[in-house]
This record gives C-alpha cells, sequence and structure tokens, in this order.
C-alpha cells in the first residue's frame, strides 16, 4: 500500500492579515526557533514515514518553492501543484494535483491543512484507516474550547456565565486520509461551480454515496494557526515542549 500526503498551502490568509501581506500563511514564523508553520507540519510528515510528499500552492508560492526546494534537506521527496488565481477551494486544489500527474499512484492519501500546529501520529491514522476498509478518515478532536464566552438566561437575568467554555463536541481537526476509491467523488465535486472544498463539499459527498467515512480521535496536541488572534496567542514554551520530538528523531 502506498501512502503519500498533499498539504494545502495555497491560500491567502485573509484572516492573518498584515501578515499576510508579507509571508505566505504556511510560511509564518513559529516558537524561538522562528521555523516557518509549515516546516513543522513537513518534519511532522516525515516522522511519521511518510516521504513523498505534494504541497498545494497557489499564493506566494515562489516563497514556499524557495525554502523547501526538492525536500533533500528534509529527507523527503517534495513535488509542488502550483494552482491558477482562478482555483476557488481545497477541492479544486486537490483535484488540479491529481489531474495535472503531480500527485499519483497512491492507494491512500493524507490530506493536511497547512494552518494547522499538531504532533498528530499519522502512522496510526493511515493503519486505522485503512483496518476500517474507510474511504475516507477525518482526524477527530473530542472537545472544542469555544473562542466566546456562553451565558445561561434564565426569567430575564443571566444565572451563570463560562468564558470561553470546552465543549464535549467533535470537531475536525485539519487532517484527513483518503482512499483511491473516493477520487471520483473528488473530481465530482471538484466540477461544481464556484468554491469547492474538501470539508464542505466532498467529505458529504462520500457520505451520501454510501462510503465509510471513519473518526480518528487525535488525544494529543493540535491548534488552529488561521487567524491573527491565534498566532498572537500562541504558547511558544508548549510548542517548544509538543513538537520537541521533531528534532530528536
Amino acid at each position: 500500500m502506498v501512502t503519500k500526503a498533499a498539504v494545502l498551502c495555497g491560500g491567502e490568509g485573509t484572516r492573518l492579515r498584515p501578515l499576510t501581506n508579507y509571508f505566505q500563511k504556511t510560511m509564518i514564523p513559529i516558537g524561538s526557533k522562528k521555523r516557518p508553520l509549515l516546516e513543522y507540519i513537513v518534519r511532522l510528515l516525515a516522522y511519521n514515514g511518510i516521504m513523498d510528499i505534494t504541497l498545494l500552492t497557489g499564493y506566494k508560492s515562489s516563497e514556499i518553492e524557495g525554502y523547501f526546494e526538492d525536500g533533500a534537506k528534509f529527507g523527503v521527496k517534495l513535488t509542488y501543484s502550483r494552482d491558477p488565481e482562478s482555483t476557488k477551494g481545497s477541492a479544486k486544489s486537490l483535484q488540479n494535483a491529481i489531474a495535472s500527474g503531480k500527485l499519483y499512484g497512491f492507494d491512500d492519501l493524507v490530506v493536511y491543512y497547512g494552518d494547522v500546529l499538531s504532533d498528530l501520529n499519522v502512522r496510526d491514522l493511515v493503519a486505522s484507516h485503512q483496518a476500517a476498509g474507510a474511504s475516507v478518515s477525518l482526524v477527530i478532536s473530542r472537545e472544542y474550547r469555544l473562542p466566546v464566552g456562553v451565558a445561561r438566561v434564565d426569567g430575564g437575568k443571566i444565572v451563570s456565565f463560562t468564558e470561553k467554555p470546552v465543549m464535549p463536541l467533535s470537531v475536525t481537526m485539519g487532517c484527513l486520509a483518503v482512499s483511491k476509491d473516493s477520487l471520483p467523488l473528488l473530481k465530482k465535486a471538484a466540477e461544481r461551480e464556484g468554491v469547492a472544498d474538501i470539508m464542505t463539499h466532498f467529505v458529504p459527498a462520500v457520505i451520501d454515496a454510501g462510503l465509510r467515512v471513519a473518526p480518528f480521535y487525535i488525544d494529543g496536541f493540535w491548534y488552529d494557526v488561521g487567524t491573527t488572534e491565534a498566532y498572537e496567542k500562541l504558547d511558544y514554551e508548549q510548542v517548544e515542549a509538543k513538537m520537541r520530538f521533531l528534532d530528536q528523531a
């Protein structure tokens, strides 16, 4: 079974402005060593034995290609699928890479969103995906901290208030495993007019077709760095502690 990876790193990062006026969003510096976010992702995939990685680029693509080159300095083989400006949505980006031949020859594909930092055990994800015989496996967190406070109102008065509570919700982390049997549905989703996204259009299409979509629960560290507020609140000490294993490999 051949497993490859695709990392979505072509968006303009509008929620990270003004940083993304100067950086591609996956190239924003993280931690005391000021490594690009995308470097953590590439190192994570390599640590988990995935050495064939396609970066789906677009906005400021030359910034990414100039830094990572062919991937040799990270011990991986990198290819690039550069989207035209007219591309709208992650499903179209992924389909472009497959249709152009930049991404081919895999049985299973790990798709990783380039604005998420995590210590995800990718080996376990792939093994679980294959054991379940799933067409798609979504990486799921067991809980979600709301970004706002929640009030309980009774009889015209607030009787309790919790600032940014943690809710027992199954939420997607920003990573999934995809089997090649679902690719016709990806192609169909990508052909729709306007925006075509993996989570919004492709995954529901797989479910509607009656194919198996399995959960894979992450119990470790993950952090969505997709907004300026989130980036400013990133705890560098936590990052160093949680991601230190990548330097010890």
